[in-house]
């Protein structure tokens, strides 16, 4: 069957949010709050897991690692996008729950990413127990900075696909970060991430 880009770029964050076997998973801290400035926030520990389109025949190459990256320890995405074979992506994402179920995160204005890459744009895809199609999400996008930068994702800002539910951050269940949907050499790591509200 073939499947055109726009379909493929929708099943690229359901796939990794139905636990494919494709996957390497990397040990983090517990969750944690903690207080900056004006801005309150809590520490996630994400198990991150990665996945490409190899699942559905595409034959884009990358992986994940944790390493040293440009001074700070992280977890990097790296990877060729090939939108040969009905493919396009590679993406790293994780559960906010053990069991996979909704985190209330209600309290919260959105998702803080202490990011550094190679300046390419990425999609962050946000799905929640609002969805029952795997290819429902909610989304939007991010470039990659050169260097070092804490970068703050409103959850305001995130665009409904493929669904009329509104977006519910008391039901957020899994958070994708994808290099998506064109060809190019992906790398971007991440070496925080935290819910935050302004004070």
């Amino acid at each position: 069957m073939l499947f055109s880009h726009d379909t493929m770029r929708s099943m690229a964050h359901a796939i990794g949010s139905h636990k494919v076997k494709q996957k390497v998973v990397v040990k983090a801290s517990a969750i944690q709050r903690r207080p900056r400035g004006s801005v309150a926030e809590m520490e996630l520990g994400p198990k991150w897991e990665y996945v490409a389109d190899g699942v559905m025949g595409g034959v884009s190459s990358g992986g994940m690692q944790k390493q040293v990256f440009r001074g700070r320890d992280a977890t990097v995405l790296h990877g060729d996008v090939s939108l040969d074979n009905n493919g396009g992506f590679v993406q790293i994402a994780f559960d906010l729950r053990p069991d996979g179920t909704g985190f209330d995160a209600g309290d919260w204005d959105g998702i803080a990413l202490d990011v550094c890459g190679n300046g390419q744009r990425y999609d962050i895809r946000l799905r929640t127990d609002q969805l029952t199609r795997p290819w429902q999400s909610f989304r939007t996008d991010f470039t990659a900075p050169q260097d070092w930068q804490a970068l703050q994702i409103p959850f305001h800002s995130v665009i409904a696909h493929k669904t009329d539910a509104v977006f519910d951050p008391a039901q957020l269940r899994r958070v994708g970060i994808l290099a998506v949907g064109r060809e190019f050499h992906a790398e971007v790591a991440v070496a925080g991430v935290r819910l935050y509200r302004h004070a």
